[in-house]
């Protein structure tokens, strides 16, 4: 089964001025990341604006990040997982969601915990337990903020139990939560990864026994992001601090206001491709978009 751990970006959908998706820049933005070392990649979560996105857009999209990644491991021998968002507030659709990433040769699913409805535990449970059936792995993403529900630790170490449950990631901000997860489940599963959803995290998690990242910060700095994860993995804090500090300037400007239209508008600023949101987000603030300029002055970005 596969193993996550380093630096995996949760990829930003390009999208044109009309609002249509910018295929063209969605293949370029992969061939970076690659090209600069990005761990693994995260097509279809939350900062790719998923809920807005056609299922054909989607389909397309898995399409384009499989065959690049599939010609760099040809080219280059090294593998690059993809997780593919496939969550949803409707178990059904999440099935089917997964069956279609298993069908089309991602690596991994990304499960949210469903939305809006706020479940029970049990009704967790049984959600992820009908998701782990499909048969390819799947990483758990908590993150109460959106969602409405958090995952406590005794519910995700049952959950863990499921068989294809490989990981966590874990975006409840609390990083006592984190603590735990690591002391117990990772502690009883020592392949069950654990995934910081908070770019600010992610030395303090891989300092407490963490495995890496999933970033948003990385859509922009992916060799940054991978060189400070590998360092605090290796055990080189003095370079993980360094590299930390430096980027931390724009770890919180990247979410100045709100994901991804934050880091959308630094991808303009830099040229690359990002483009607009659609509805209902908006542009960020005239406010927030000196913040961004600030940080990405600040750190060299």
């Amino acid at each position: 089964m596969i193993a996550l751990r380093g630096a995996l970006t949760a990829m930003v959908t390009p999208m044109n001025a009309d609002g249509s998706v910018d295929y063209e820049g969605f293949r370029k933005n992969v061939a970076f990341q690659l090209e600069k070392g990005i761990d693994g990649l995260v097509p279809l979560g939350t900062t790719g604006e998923t809920p807005t996105l056609a299922e054909d857009e989607e389909e397309r999209m898995i399409t384009i990040v499989l065959e690049a990644v599939r010609a760099h491991e040809a080219r280059t021998g090294r593998r690059v997982p993809v997780v593919v968002g496939a969550g949803s507030n409707n178990t059904a659709d999440a099935v089917r969601y997964c069956t279609r990433a298993k069908a089309m040769g991602a690596d991994a699913a990304l499960v949210v915990t469903p939305y809006y409805n706020k479940p029970s535990d049990e009704g967790i449970f049984r959600h992820f337990e009908a998701v782990a059936q499909v048969g390819i792995p799947i990483v758990v993403y908590n993150i109460a903020g959106r969602t409405g529900k958090n995952i406590p630790t005794p519910l995700l170490a049952r959950i863990a139990a499921l068989p294809n449950i490989i990981g966590v990631k874990e975006a409840s901000g609390d990083i006592n939560q984190m603590m735990a997860v690591i002391a117990t489940v990772k502690a009883k599963r020592p392949d069950f990864a654990v995934l910081s959803g908070d770019d600010a995290l992610t030395l303090p998690l891989v300092a407490l026994g963490g495995d890496g990242i999933v970033s948003v910060v990385s859509n922009l700095a992916p060799a940054e992001v991978t060189a400070m994860t590998a360092a605090a993995l290796s055990g080189d804090m003095e370079k993980a601090r360094a590299l930390h500090y430096r980027l931390l300037p724009f770890f919180k400007a990247a979410f100045v206001d709100g994901n991804p239209t934050s880091i959308k508008y630094a991808m303009n600023c830099k040229g690359m491709p990002a483009g607009t949101v659609r509805l209902p987000l908006v542009e960020v603030t005239d406010a927030a978009k000196q913040v961004i300029a600030d940080a990405l002055r600040e750190t060299g970005l």
